[in-house]
């Protein structure tokens, strides 16, 4: 079992909440900024100036870019300290819709930044990873498929949509939402449909409505994986209402809500917005302590 919980200052609070529910202590790593932009971190050492054999570091890599250098330097230091056995726990993992290379000479990064993980850690524990030709986590993370975890906060989420909005429809905005769409409806029977999207670029969408669904006075929510530009969503809500529907939620594992993305759901007529505690943000109305727990308890 793990001895230590590693976080950084700045995810104190969902480190406390893990913590709590894996029974860990939890002490942070000191950061500091150089003028020159580089990093310098102190991992908190014993009085012997050592780490325990098995720790956990807790961090969730939205806006990633920074934070991948804080965990090269973050393992590595902690390995020379004495830990043999460091598993991550990042709730949102980046860099994995880009799976394959779209046109000569890009970088597939879902392949770079999972091996770079997986040369760090011995076992990385996510939350609805952004995979589609992609079917494993160990695919991309190239780590043993027991110790490559991902979770799913859909079922969670449709608990909540149950509570909140019993008898709703569950809507998948486009058709690579259908698995969380799926998810979520195993768990209370929701009736469900999943809408079409035509992209024409980040920021330009369009959204047909399934055949044969009757959306007319129902109250429909959106569940989807992340909320990032919100145009997707934006513009199946949009569709959703002008076919009758009674309201439109939206309900997310990952809060990204890049730029004017809130505002532009709410403008689209989006009532409520719920989403997980992977990303801290307003809308989190869904803890991930007590899964990310019971995932860490199960390591082989």
């Amino acid at each position: 079992m793990p001895e230590l919980l590693l976080h950084f200052a700045d995810e104190a609070a969902p480190a406390a909440r893990l913590a709590a529910a894996a029974g860990l202590p939890a002490r942070a790593i000191a950061r500091h900024r150089f003028p020159d932009g580089e990093l310098r971190l102190r991992l908190p050492v014993d009085e012997h100036g050592a780490l325990p054999a098995h720790a956990v570091l807790l961090r969730s890599l939205a806006q990633p870019n920074e934070k991948l250098v804080e965990l090269l330097l973050a393992a590595q230091t902690a390995r020379a300290l004495g830990v043999r056995r460091l598993t991550l726990v990042a709730p949102y993992l980046a860099y994995m819709r880009q799976d394959m290379a779209f046109a000569a000479g890009e970088a597939v990064s879902q392949r770079i930044i999972g091996g770079f993980l997986a040369g760090l850690f011995d076992a990385v524990i996510t939350v609805d990873p952004h995979l589609h030709r992609v079917h494993t986590l160990a695919e991309a993370v190239p780590l043993p498929a027991a110790r490559a975890v991902a979770l799913s906060a859909a079922p969670l989420l449709a608990d909540l949509i149950a509570a909140q909005r019993p008898g709703a429809w569950l809507v998948g905005p486009d058709e690579e939402s259908a698995q969380w769409v799926a998810q979520a409806a195993a768990r209370h029977g929701q009736r469900t449909a999943v809408c079409r999207k035509l992209r024409s670029g980040d920021r330009a969408v369009h959204i047909a409505l399934p055949e044969g669904a009757d959306f007319h006075r129902a109250a429909v929510v959106l569940i989807d994986d992340v909320a990032s530009t919100g145009r997707t969503l934006a513009e199946a809500a949009r569709a959703l209402l002008a076919a009758g529907a009674a309201s439109v939620d939206v309900a997310v594992t990952h809060a990204l809500f890049a730029d004017d993305a809130e505002p532009q759901l709410r403008a689209a007529g989006v009532g409520s917005i719920w989403s997980s505690d992977s990303i801290a943000h307003p809308s989190n109305a869904v803890p991930l302590a007590p899964l990310l727990a019971q995932a860490l308890a199960a390591l082989p």
